[in-house]
């Protein structure tokens, strides 16, 4: 007679048996690796870590993206070397090996370190950056820590993860048999494929990927050519032993929470623009708590100044609208004179010709401020134009530079010059520190906008928008004239952000 009473207990002490292993190999593996560290923290001590050039490229990359006003976090900090060397106001390191925090304590005092597990962080302060460097092939659950990194992270927080290809699984255990790395436990097989799920699954929005280094040790001139150059190109770049995911917490914030927190600056650069204004006025919908606008009158030869001046005071009574003229020229001088004069949470900006709709800006303030994204930019390229919207060259221009800016930023970028973009006024300002990284090379903005926004390590979405046909004057932009200074940006762009 079948007993499903006793097959019920056999299956419940079989589950318990198995938990009571599982743990015990926990355990087990837990002890293995912090006997590890701990040796590793004194013979570190008495030596420094081999093979600096290695990690001091993975530092390197962090610092990229690192900038002096974040507050940084690392988990697994080892002794503390990357975290010394990266920019930040206010760096923090945890790790569970006692030797290795110690040691970290001694060389660099300034920086506040704690003895704790990635699976049971106990801090309560939100970070703009969190690093995990090379630390996820010795966690037994990288999902639960993963889980963990909410309780340091805020809206916009950035998340970058390294690790190595398992491609290169071979060599490093070659290089640890013949004394060139330094042995280490088993790790865990994961591909990148594998660390972008874990991130989704875990509550993280994967933005970007990256690869580097086909050299691991510094050997003149040729560690130069496969690692900032050959490591960038199709094919060779699958072959890199550093993979990289950087992400951010997956938008969780409701319509009702942030539909009107933020406050938004319009920032509009006119130059012969005069049939537009009141349309740019009387078509721009109410969204946030407040809507500043500001004209930025540029050099006209027409009458749009005393347009602009008449629309200041006729709609005074509805509209916050601010208005000034540029002492320079081109719409990056504008816009920046916009931006010094503005006082909202969020900027904006909207070309005058009125060729993306201004009812179409609620869009880019709902992408911002739900946390989607950290820099919003609009896309003429997705949806169908009207007939004299773009002529057939500035398509194909735009075209090219979309998948130009896709390799570069390793991010997909699909319009790179349209005209509206918009970022939180305090990213701006930290665009604005980093801006000698890059120097005054751009006299529209857009690249500006957009280099400064990947530097600092910003999520950067697109917002399809429908482009039409003006309706007054005519463009101020050179196809050919204005076509070169673009490749010679691209080219500058990549010294600076691709070949590092």
């Amino acid at each position: 007679m079948f007993n499903r009473e006793g097959v019920y207990t056999k299956i419940k002490y079989f589950r318990a048996a198995v938990i009571t292993i599982q743990s015990i190999v926990l355990i087990s593996n837990t002890a293995e690796r912090i006997a590890y560290f701990e040796k590793n923290a004194a013979e570190r001590k008495k030596k420094p870590r081999p093979n600096a050039y290695y990690w001091k490229d993975i530092t390197r990359y962090c610092d990229y993206f690192a900038h002096e006003d974040y507050s940084v976090i690392e988990i697994g900090c080892g002794t503390g070397e990357l975290l010394n060397e990266i920019k930040g106001r206010d760096k923090t390191g945890i790790d569970f090996s006692e030797g290795m925090i110690q040691l970290a304590k001694e060389k660099f005092p300034t920086i506040e370190f704690h003895l704790m597990q990635a699976e049971n962080i106990t801090l309560s302060k939100k970070y703009d950056v969190i690093i995990l460097s090379n630390l996820i092939g010795f966690l037994d659950d990288v999902e639960a820590v993963f889980q963990q990194l909410h309780k340091l992270c805020h809206n916009q927080t950035k998340i970058v993860v390294s690790y190595y290809n398992y491609l290169w699984e071979p060599v490093l255990t070659l290089g640890e048999k013949i004394g060139l790395k330094t042995p280490t436990p088993k790790q865990n097989w994961l591909s990148l494929s594998d660390i972008n799920n874990l991130l989704y699954v875990s509550g993280f929005d994967v933005y970007r990927n990256s690869k580097r280094t086909l050299l691991p040790y510094y050997i003149p001139l040729l560690s130069s050519l496969f690692n900032v150059f050959l490591a960038k190109l199709p094919f060779f770049k699958y072959l890199c032993l550093n993979h990289f995911a950087f992400a951010k917490p997956l938008a969780s914030i409701k319509s009702e929470e942030w539909g009107s927190r933020y406050s938004t600056t319009v920032v509009i650069p006119a130059r012969n623009e005069s049939g537009n204004i009141e349309n740019a006025i009387t078509r721009l919908p109410k969204f946030g708590k407040h809507t500043e606008v500001i004209f930025v009158e540029g050099n006209s030869t027409d009458d749009t100044w005393a347009k602009i001046q008449e629309i200041q005071k006729k709609y005074a009574s509805s509209h916050d609208i601010k208005i000034t003229q540029q002492e320079g020229k081109g719409k990056a001088d504008a816009v920046r004179k916009g931006y010094a004069m503005a006082t909202g949470d969020i900027l904006m900006i909207l070309d005058a010709d009125l060729t993306v709709p201004p009812e179409d800006l609620p869009k880019f303030y709902d992408a911002i401020a739900s946390g989607k994204g950290g820099f919003i930019n609009g896309s003429r390229l997705v949806y169908q134009m009207e007939k004299e919207a773009m002529r057939f060259l500035n398509l194909l221009g735009n075209k090219f530079f979309s998948m130009a800016f896709t390799w570069l930023l390793d991010q997909r970028f699909k319009d790179t010059l349209c005209g509206t973009k918009v970022i939180f006024r305090e990213d701006y300002y930290r665009l604005v520190k980093n801006r000698t990284f890059f120097g005054d090379f751009d006299p529209f903005g857009d690249f500006d906008l957009i280099f400064g926004a990947h530097k600092l390590n910003l999520k950067i979405i697109e917002i399809p928008i429908r482009y039409r046909e003006r309706t007054y004057g005519s463009t101020n932009i050179s196809r050919f004239k204005h076509g070169v200074i673009l490749l010679r940006m691209c080219a500058f762009a990549a010294r600076k952000i691709k070949f590092i």
